[in-house]
């Protein structure tokens, strides 16, 4: 999802991103979008440096968080963020745990996958440390188009620490969240963190490098 920097939209557009420009989709949203089949008619062309990439997902029905395949845990879908927005942190040090997350498409099927930050505030006991704040994107890219291994770098400030994303049964996963209820598109599944000892305090900015899904920024409040 994206919008021209010069006409800020709150949902935005679908686009595909294509080298250093993004095409307009003729589709409401990227949940639309691939409830018709992973095809839309193409509208204008922007160059990528004059849009704002936004979460790729702005309002999931659910979204569950794996640490392994055998269980997860619900988030809470309103905390969900996008690319260059600001997490308040009230005067307090966040620590963040990049996850990759899996995009339901059509009929129960992995869309795709995308960026997923869960921020923690550590001085308060769960589930209330991960309630507020889930950072989406920057992109979502096919399942064939998708690093693996996935190279995860975190930069604080300057500061980097670099990881792999855990290896990760995206099927089995898929196949727990849906046993005894139905998936809808835009449901995200993210998968095991990425452990990184980094926190992150007020005015620090923060990006998160996910291999071809690309760079997830944002700032502290």
């Amino acid at each position: 999802m994206f919008h021209p920097v010069d006409l800020p939209l709150e949902r935005g557009w679908v686009g595909r991103i294509d080298g250093d420009r993004v095409v307009q989709l003729a589709a409401q949203t990227l949940e639309a979008y691939f409830t018709g089949g992973g095809t839309a008619r193409e509208h204008a062309v922007y160059p990528l440096a004059a849009v704002r990439l936004l979460a790729p997902v702005l309002h999931p029905p659910s979204v569950r968080v794996f640490d392994d395949g055998t269980s997860f845990v619900f988030a809470n879908p309103a905390a969900i963020s996008g690319p260059d927005a600001s997490i308040v942190s009230e005067g307090q040090a966040l620590a963040p745990l990049p996850r990759i997350a899996a995009v339901i498409g059509a009929g129960g099927a992995i869309g795709g996958y995308t960026g997923f930050v869960e921020w923690r505030r550590p001085s308060l006991a769960p589930p209330k440390d991960r309630d507020f704040a889930l950072a989406l994107g920057p992109a979502v890219v096919t399942p064939e188009d998708l690093d693996s291994p996935l190279d995860v770098v975190v930069r604080v400030e300057g500061d980097s620490v670099q990881a792999e994303a855990p290896a990760f049964d995206w099927e089995r996963a898929k196949q727990l969240a849906a046993r005894g209820t139905t998936l809808r598109p835009g449901d995200l599944l993210a998968g095991p963190a990425v452990r990184s000892p980094v926190t992150a305090r007020t005015g620090a900015s923060v990006e998160v490098e996910l291999g071809s899904i690309g760079v997830l920024r944002q700032r502290i409040l």
